[in-house]
């Protein structure tokens, strides 16, 4: 399956991350939505969320993730921060679910 290159910025592109990351457990709280709408102006949320929300497919997403990571240029120090803000996420609610692991291994692998 191909999908159309995106050409999101680094801010969008972690957006779209974390509303995955807190729609991991099929449950998004307020407090997760919360938490992204701290990090992004309500222009860039709105877009992104409007864009997650229509892509319905799992394979989808990644597939966007996959290749807006291959066209930023992420130093290690940003990657670490990222990856805070992401666990942040997953444990809001304080506990870290088997889907959320799953989708931190998933990570993983796309990012590094």
């Amino acid at each position: 399956m191909t999908s159309k290159i995106n050409q999101w910025t680094k801010l969008e592109l972690q957006t779209y991350i974390l509303l995955l990351c807190a729609n991991a457990d099929s449950n998004e709280t307020e407090v997760e939505i919360e938490m992204i709408k701290s990090k992004v102006d309500p222009e860039t949320f709105d877009k992104i969320y409007n864009e997650f929300k229509a892509d319905t497919d799992e394979e989808v997403q990644f597939e966007k993730i996959d290749d807006s990571i291959q066209h930023q240029d992420y130093n290690n120090m940003e990657l670490a921060k990222f990856r805070q803000e992401i666990h942040e996420i997953f444990f809001s609610d304080g506990k870290f679910r088997m889907m959320e692991q799953n989708l931190n291994r998933i990570l993983d692998n796309i990012l590094y």
